[in-house]
């Protein structure tokens, strides 16, 4: 099974197709709880990541650090593999069990562009994490000023306030 989880990280679309065909399971985990769907997202293969939605990979099945494949790709930037993550039903708001959400990972790694394309789409701002920590606050605890201001003009213009009480 290793094999599986390296064809995902190397993004290897045909390998997984095959297995997946022969009887992989879609959702297989490895010691770390990353699914192969996780592990394609977070290393922006997106042909992989739609062979795996194809063949039943579940979008929202959380990690053991809690994280989903859309904030991996969130995190990472990936504009194309989340776009095709959220059209296949991942949740924007899925929060890991700390109440991070691929919003507050996109604002805390300066991700201007995936942060406005998931406010597009209705991504809540006014969630937060376990520590009472909004999107915008996170942001500035990583120092990614850019996004922290943004959101606070988002929550300004609802006449909401962005940081935690």
């Amino acid at each position: 099974m290793q094999s599986a989880f390296e064809a995902a990280r190397n993004g290897d679309a045909d390998f997984l197709k095959t297995w997946l065909e022969k009887g992989l399971p879609p959702n297989l985990q490895n010691t770390r709880g990353d699914t192969l769907l996780m592990l394609a997202a977070y290393h922006s293969h997106t042909e992989a990541v739609r062979t795996l939605l194809d063949h039943g990979g579940d979008p929202d099945i959380l990690n053991d650090q809690g994280q989903t494949p859309l904030m991996g790709a969130a995190f990472r930037g990936d504009q194309a593999t989340a776009e095709l993550l959220v059209e296949r039903g991942a949740g924007l708001d899925v929060a890991a069990p700390g109440g991070r959400t691929a919003l507050m990972m996109a604002a805390m790694f300066n991700r201007m562009d995936m942060l406005n394309w998931l406010l597009e789409l209705g991504a809540d701002p006014n969630m937060r994490d376990a520590g009472g920590a909004s999107a915008a606050d996170a942001a500035r605890v990583m120092g990614a000023a850019q996004t922290a201001a943004r959101l606070d003009a988002v929550m300004a213009a609802r006449g909401e306030d962005a940081t935690a009480d």
